[in-house]
């Protein structure tokens, strides 16, 4: 089972998941990682769920196309959409001065 580490608001969060799961599902249905994770849309228009990857993005998928037009140049800053990423592996990251807006 994936072992997740949010640095939240100057806390470090630790929780497990199983493998193949999705951050801001589990959050929108109150487990762990809610409500340290902020998330709006689920769809990848929003960008509140934007995240800096501080350990295991070499495991995580390459960015899709939503991701890549909301990041930008963002991801080569360890920014990835949580709500766009399944976790298969051990995850650190936070959202701590992660900000992104929508692109119209």
């Amino acid at each position: 089972m994936p072992r997740i580490v949010i640095h939240h608001a100057g806390e470090r969060l630790e929780g497990e998941i199983k493998d193949n799961t999705n951050l801001v599902v589990r959050a929108g249905l109150k487990q762990f990682p809610y409500p340290q994770l902020r998330f709006g849309c689920a769809m990848g228009r929003c960008g509140r769920c934007a995240s800096r990857i501080i350990a295991g993005a070499e495991h995580l998928p390459a960015p899709n196309w939503v991701e890549q037009r909301l990041l930008g140049d963002k991801l080569g800053e360890g920014c990835r959409l949580m709500c766009q990423v399944w976790i298969s592996s051990d995850l650190e990251l936070t959202q701590d001065g992660v900000s992104i807006g929508p692109k119209r």
